[in-house]
């Protein structure tokens, strides 16, 4: 029996060890790989990977923002007669960037592994190479079709027209800044003067490609393609600087109009806090003194700059009906957060309209990158929701996120700019 005994551990002891010493092998190899995948050089990897998406989604952004205006141009001068394939393009390449940019903004987490943030940067990358092949394909079936059926003189007299179509529209850019610039102080009008510059320089760049191309066209042996091409750019520029102007404008304006009604929602807020504070438990109530104080003070130093700065005035206020609202926190009944949303939501919402306005002017001046882009969609995004949902609190949630990522988007833009070479 002993001898049984001894023999069965001779081979178990040894079986044992040999089955020890692999199972630990094997978990020293796995700990080794999951720590090797989120190592410094891991991340570095993803983030290049990520780095590489972004690069292409930003191009991607550009060609789609191309491709509207190409699509725009075409109906305007051939009278939809010009092939479909621009207008599936567009369609397809706007979701595949509207999907990336989510995909993108949700990867920028930190807390993304490194092994699942470089797989999902390689899908983002390979969506929009598809998306740009399907772009140049139809570009270039539509170039096709534009050299067999319109000549260079008819380019010429499309685009003179189109000149002369903004310009119009346009007005005097001069007469809408000095408007602003009597009435409000210049943090207020800076940017409308930037873009009625911009304007200005952009039409008469493009009067002037004009007039190149023109003489090249009646001539058959000079080309005048690149002339147009010129004139396109510049035309295109100052349609985008129009818009940035006037755009302005009515955000100013608006403001004016809206600061008094806004400056007194803010102190209705405020009564109304004051009332809730004395049905709360005393530590709380103070906290909220405190709180309902320091707004009051706010207040009080932005009414008398409000006429100069509105735009900054309906910014802060809503920031300051934003602080309140933290602070009240809890205490409030469902039909006070509803009143209170109520009486938020307007000026939060123009402030957000604001935000979003000077984020799509900073991305569009500016080498920004696709955290900036994609914050900006984010922004847009949100707004569009804050306009459209029924529930006042949940569509001043939504506008005090687009303001935020608004926010995000031009320091994001404005950084860029500033280390650009």
């Amino acid at each position: 029996m002993a001898d049984t005994v001894a023999a069965v551990l001779a081979w178990v002891i040894p079986a044992v060890v040999v089955f020890g010493v692999t199972a630990l092998a094997i978990a020293v190899t796995a700990w080794a790989v999951r720590r090797a995948r989120r190592s410094p050089l891991a991340r570095a990897s993803a983030e290049q990977a990520k780095s590489e998406a972004g690069a292409i989604l930003v191009r991607l952004d550009d060609a789609v923002a191309e491709l509207e205006l190409d699509l725009a141009l075409s109906g305007a001068l051939y009278g939809g007669g010009a092939p479909a394939s621009l207008r599936r393009a567009r369609l397809t390449a706007q979701h595949v960037r509207d999907d990336a940019f989510e995909e993108y903004r949700a990867v920028s987490a930190p807390d993304v592994h490194p092994t699942d943030l470089r797989r999902r940067s390689a899908e983002i990358q390979r969506r929009a190479a598809d998306a740009l092949a399907t772009i140049s394909r139809a570009r270039a079936e539509h170039d096709r079709w534009v050299s067999a059926n319109v000549s260079a003189a008819d380019q010429v007299a499309s685009a003179t027209e189109r000149l002369a179509q903004l310009r119009g529209a346009m007005g005097d850019p001069v007469a809408l800044v000095t408007d602003l610039s009597a009435r409000f102080a210049e943090d207020e009008w800076k940017d409308a003067a930037r873009a009625a510059r911009a304007a200005i320089t952009a039409t008469a760049d493009a009067e002037r490609h004009l007039a190149d191309a023109a003489m090249k066209a009646a001539d058959p042996s000079k080309s005048a393609l690149a002339d147009l091409a010129a004139a396109e750019r510049s035309l295109r520029a100052a349609e985008a600087d129009a818009r940035i102007l006037e755009e302005s404008h009515r955000l100013v304006t608006q403001a004016a109009q809206a600061t008094p009604g806004e400056i007194e929602a803010a102190h209705t807020a405020l009564r109304q806090a004051a009332v809730i504070r004395e049905q709360l438990p005393p530590a709380d109530a103070e906290r909220l003194g405190d709180e309902v104080r320091g707004i009051t003070a706010e207040l009080a130093r932005l009414e008398p700059g409000a006429a100069q700065h509105p735009t900054l005035t309906v910014d802060r206020v809503a920031r300051l009906r934003d602080r309140l609202d933290l602070a009240l926190g809890d205490a409030r009944t469902t039909q006070q957060r509803l009143r209170g949303a109520r009486t938020a939501l307007p000026g939060t919402l123009a402030a957000a309209r604001g935000a979003v306005a000077q984020a799509e002017a900073a991305v569009a001046h500016s080498a920004a990158g696709a955290d900036a882009r994609s914050r900006l969609a984010s922004s847009q995004r949100e707004l569009a929701q804050a306009r459209q949902a029924p529930d006042p609190v949940a569509a001043l949630d939504a506008a005090r996120r687009a303001l935020r990522d608004a926010e995000d988007a031009k320091a994001l833009a404005d950084y860029g700019r500033l280390g650009a070479p």
